[in-house]
């Protein structure tokens, strides 16, 4: 099968559009069960009555692993927002109502989010045996919480068809603490726009009276499982310090 070009390359898949569905394409050092892991958890997140694309079907093309899912056509929250900033604070604010409506439901049937994020940070070649030992501790004593979590949430997952918003890329879900996830979406903003991520805490705490110190009580647990998924020499200085800065 002639896919065509990729219009979207990211660390496990290539993403390509062909009779108007999506083809996303694993890469061959992932798991076998990659592709029906995702599948499950966007199932899940579709039977929830959350607005999310279909899965066609699970295959494979040239060897690969391949899900096939419903495509929507239309442009990111993200790609709007830059467009046009004075937006921002509108586009940041609907996107944490529909955040919040996935918060709403529970994530029983999924695996929970800290499962990753320990297997990440005890095979992390770059941390400090000490500063490994510190963050594994931590995480025994959070909130183990079973709520619905994107685990990859920000403004270029979430799709603007017409008058509705399609909530894509849930192959980071689980089950979890809502905090988790929220510091976890505060981090991927702040490491490129740090504007960005104050507007986006600002507003959460704001809508929902939570505090910035219980949110960024995650902050050096999810910024040490970043480590494993950026090669940005930049972005791992950064994250490096993020850690110093709430262990120390």
């Amino acid at each position: 099968m002639n896919l065509g070009e990729p219009i979207a390359t990211g660390n496990t898949a290539k993403i390509y559009l062909n009779d108007h569905k999506i083809f996303k394409i694993y890469k061959d050092y992932l798991p076998p069960t990659e592709s029906a892991m995702e599948a499950a958890k966007q199932r899940f997140a579709h039977s929830c009555g959350l607005p999310v694309p279909k899965v066609i079907e699970i295959t494979k093309v040239n060897n690969n692993q391949v899900l096939i899912m419903e495509y929507i056509k239309g442009k990111t929250l993200g790609d709007l927002l830059f467009e046009n900033l004075e937006m921002a604070e509108y586009y940041m604010s609907k996107s944490i109502d529909i955040q919040q409506q996935i918060h709403h439901h529970e994530g029983n049937d999924l695996q929970p989010i800290t499962a990753k994020w320990r297997r990440q940070i005890e095979g992390s070649h770059i941390l400090e045996v000490e500063t490994k030992s510190l963050i594994l501790a931590k995480l025994k004593l959070m909130p183990n919480e079973t709520r619905l979590c994107h685990g990859d949430y920000h403004l270029f997952n979430l799709v603007q068809a017409d008058d509705k918003v399609w909530i894509i890329d849930w192959v980071d879900a689980g089950a979890g603490d809502v905090r988790a996830d929220i510091c976890r979406t505060y981090l991927l903003y702040l490491e490129n726009h740090q504007e960005l991520a104050d507007l986006y805490l600002n507003i959460y705490c704001s809508k929902t009276g939570d505090t910035k110190e219980a949110i960024l009580e995650w902050m050096p647990i999810i910024a040490a499982a970043r480590l494993s998924e950026n090669d940005s020499p930049a972005n791992k200085d950064k994250l490096l310090k993020i850690i110093n800065r709430y262990i120390g």
